[in-house]
């Protein structure tokens, strides 16, 4: 048995594998598959119709707020955000806590003022930084909620006077938020919401077309509003499958019962890192995410020996991105305790190796 331990994409549950499966085939015995099926006809839109109704609902959406499914990944929402929500002559403020924070950073600087109110890059991002002031008068402030490949993640929403936007990418669906506290949220779907190929954008919709800019169509959130999300071509399987996770998601009692499930397996596997003298954690104890773990061995000789290991044992997708070295377990939504467990015990057995 394979456990799939990869940053993404991610690991989806094997019903939505097998239901998927079927509908390439032959989607709803329309007999055409769903890869080429016309993303007008009323089969697709009762897709991204259900689709958007359980966002809302798994999320608790509050009217007011428009929700998206769009293309480019969180890359091009670093530049569409500040495109439509930093005015002329305005400001941003952003939190930089690691990769994709710095590179949404660096595309908002092309298009107005911003200001990096604080940043742990001097610790090579091991930390969430918790001395900084938000700026008055910045037309929002943005922070990456769980950064995957440092390993730490913030937990409580900030406190804000100016609209709160965050990249969700890596813990959306994995914990209860309040969306009524942010402006603006956007999230590639391929770590725990489907495969890649959409992107989740909620926002608000009373903070759009203040700017000042005439924007390009394709960059403008209030044109995919107006269209449905469906001002281009959207990305028809993403979508369906991510319909077919959400799905399960609320099978199983959605958000709050992923939630305990996701402490629990972050919770196990914490533990045996910090009760095993051949391994030790990345990221400061208290930003500890639970969707990325990162970890090293104390003796960095023995780093391809436990790769190995774990290879043999079915533990896929443990090595640790290049700029961090080590071990990243990513234990998103459909990962069950079953893998977690595994791991743990291919971390004990290691250690009995090397006594």
């Amino acid at each position: 048995m394979k456990h799939n331990f990869g940053a993404g994409p991610c690991i989806l549950p094997q019903e939505v594998f097998q239901e998927a499966s079927q509908a390439v085939l032959n989607f709803n015995g329309i007999g055409l598959s769903i890869l080429e099926i016309s993303h007008r006809s009323k089969e697709f839109e009762a897709v991204i119709a259900e689709t958007e109704r359980l966002v809302r609902e798994l999320l608790a959406v509050p009217q007011g707020h428009s929700i998206l499914f769009l293309q480019g990944g969180a890359s091009t929402q670093f530049a569409m955000v500040p495109l439509n929500l930093l005015p002329e002559g305005g400001k941003a403020a952003y939190l930089d806590t690691g990769t994709w924070a710095n590179k949404a950073i660096k595309e908002a600087k092309k298009v107005g003022e911003t200001v990096v109110v604080a940043s742990s890059a001097d610790a090579n991002y091991s930390y969430i930084p918790s001395a900084y002031e938000i700026p008055a008068d910045a037309a929002y402030f943005h922070y990456t909620s769980n950064n995957t490949i440092f390993g730490t993640e913030i937990f409580d929403t900030p406190k804000s006077t100016i609209p709160l936007v965050s990249d969700m990418s890596s813990d959306i669906l994995s914990r209860k938020i309040n969306v009524s506290d942010y402006g603006l949220i956007y999230a590639g779907a391929q770590k725990n919401m489907g495969p890649a190929g959409v992107t989740l954008v909620i926002v608000k919709d009373e903070l759009l077309g203040k700017t000042g800019r005439t924007l390009p169509t394709i960059f403008d959130y209030q044109s995919h509003i107006a269209a449905g999300s469906m001002y281009n071509t959207p990305p028809v399987f993403s979508i369906y499958v991510s319909m077919l996770n959400l799905r399960w998601l609320k099978s199983k009692g959605g958000v709050e019962v992923i939630e305990q499930e996701n402490i629990i397996k972050a919770r196990t596997l914490y533990e045996e890192i910090d009760r095993n003298p051949l391994f030790k954690g990345t990221a400061a104890p208290a930003d500890r995410s639970r969707m990325n773990v990162t970890f090293v061995t104390e003796d960095k000789a023995h780093e391809a020996a436990f790769l190995e290991l774990a290879k043999e044992r079915g533990l896929i997708g443990l090595k640790g991105h290049r700029s961090v070295g080590g071990f990243r377990a990513s234990i998103y939504n459909a990962l069950s305790i079953t893998g977690v467990n595994a791991l743990v015990d291919a971390m004990q057995e290691f250690e009995e190796k090397n006594k």
